[in-house]
């Protein structure tokens, strides 16, 4: 009878699994089809030469070498690197701070969150075209308020701030509702208790806001690296092929485009490609690394 009974149990059980895996197989089926398969191509290709309709010539590291070589490749990842350096800090503080005033009691507050969030369900396309007329050297707005004469965009020194001020722009509403989820998960009784201990809204900020709201934190953090060591599209309408100013702001993602389907080595730009995923993996282990210390999971 225990028997039988033990036999039904783990019937059900195996049932159980398997439909657990039939509700996640359309993922995992997607994830192989659209991820890993295609970076296994990537990669096989950075070590070949592209021959035209498909076909590839095993060449080893010499794709690599080249890249290695190249002195457009090192300022991309420069580039890449100063991107995010300027993007990423900004836009998590400004993010944050728009959360926290979301957050506050304050009237129209679901038409201010629809404002913040507005430059996400904008097209991207309409977003740079718009940018492109404020930094306009002539009659931009900018330069208007300003009173300056800044070619924003085909300025080497200054072209590299202002894809870096379209990027924190569009970014700041996404991040921000993302952080106002985390600062109302946080138990009004904290700021109560503190509030009665005489706290400061500061020291109320620095020790419960600011522990309690670093899970979300850490991963709005991840999510704007992946994406500021990504950015591709945003350069390409923001600065045109015929801009001198080109190389200043060129990412790797660019140079990847430019190598690829412009110059027509793909081997090669398979190769960048590979270098930027492997930037991309160093960064989120020393991010998961480091979550130990920066990131407080006890609410």
């Amino acid at each position: 009878m225990k028997n039988n009974k033990v036999a039904r149990l783990s019937a059900a059980a195996r049932r159980e699994q398997n439909w657990g895996w039939f509700m996640v197989a359309p993922t995992i089926i997607g994830l192989l089809i659209l991820n890993v398969w295609p970076f296994i191509q990537t990669l096989y290709a950075s070590f070949c030469e592209h021959l035209g309709f498909g076909h590839y010539k095993f060449i080893g590291l010499e794709n690599y070498i080249n890249m290695f070589q190249d002195a457009d490749f090192w300022k991309a990842t420069w580039n890449t690197v100063y991107f995010c350096i300027l993007t990423v800090p900004i836009g998590l503080f400004l993010s944050l701070l728009v959360a926290i005033l979301l957050n506050a009691k304050i009237k129209g507050k679901s038409f201010f969150r629809s404002v913040f969030f507005l430059p996400m369900i904008c097209a991207p396309a309409a977003v740079t075209m718009v940018w492109r007329w404020i930094f306009n050297s002539e009659y931009g707005i900018l330069n208007q308020i300003l009173g300056t004469h800044i070619s924003w965009i085909t300025d080497s020194k200054v072209v590299m701030i202002a894809c870096a001020i379209v990027a924190i722009w569009s970014a700041i509403g996404y991040d921000a509702v993302l952080l106002l989820a985390g600062l109302q998960n946080i138990s009004k009784s904290y700021y109560e208790a503190a509030s009665i201990d005489g706290a400061s809204k500061v020291t109320q900020f620095f020790r419960i806001t600011l522990p309690m709201v670093s899970p979300t934190l850490f991963v709005v953090l991840i999510m704007r690296l992946m994406a500021s060591m990504k950015v591709y599209d945003l350069i390409y309408m923001m600065v045109e092929d015929t801009n001198p100013a080109l190389t200043s702001v060129q990412s790797l993602m660019y140079l990847f485009y430019r190598e690829s389907f412009v110059a027509g080595s793909r081997g090669y730009g398979s190769a960048i490609v590979i270098w930027t995923v492997l930037l991309i993996g160093i960064v989120t282990i020393i991010q998961f690394v480091g979550q130990k210390k920066w990131v407080n999971y006890e609410i």
